[in-house]
């Protein structure tokens, strides 16, 4: 107590500073990593829609069925790459019908990738999913007045 009977003040000049700056880096981290994770996940939908149309249309354009499902895979894999999801990515083909290049006839692509969550390491695995799955089909038309080879 100070004189005149009133407490004595304590000085906390710079204390808000200090608990501005924990509370933001605390509430900051957060939203940064679920940011992070949220443009790979965008990144890995973005990359199994495109590998999936663009192996679709590779499948139908080619000339001859022996030709098509590697024409595919290739269309796919530069789709993957594009995003950089070369290693993670998988595209499986599928026709309606025998043989899959006759008029009409309908290719389903699709394509799935596993986006790894940004900064957690792989040994947790078997703990805790490490990863989000995304795929994506596209059914392409072969075209009508196609020739059977």
């Amino acid at each position: 107590m100070t004189g005149y009977g009133r407490p004595a003040r304590r000085d906390e000049q710079g204390s808000a500073v200090v608990e501005f700056v924990t509370l933001g880096v605390l509430l900051l981290l957060p939203l940064v990593y679920l940011v992070m994770t949220l443009a790979r996940v965008q990144a890995g939908s973005f990359a199994v829609s495109q590998a999936a149309r663009e192996a679709g249309r590779a499948f139908v354009t080619a000339p001859s069925g022996s030709d098509a499902s590697g024409r595919a895979r290739a269309a796919a894999s530069v789709a993957f790459g594009d995003f950089r999801f070369e290693d993670v990515g998988r595209l499986d083909l599928a026709c309606d019908g025998s043989p899959c290049l006759r008029p009409d006839g309908r290719v389903r692509a699709t394509a799935t990738v596993r986006v790894p969550l940004p900064l957690v390491p792989t040994f947790l695995d078997g703990a805790l999913p490490t990863s989000i799955p995304v795929s994506a089909s596209h059914i392409e038309t072969v075209d009508r007045f196609r020739t059977l080879p």
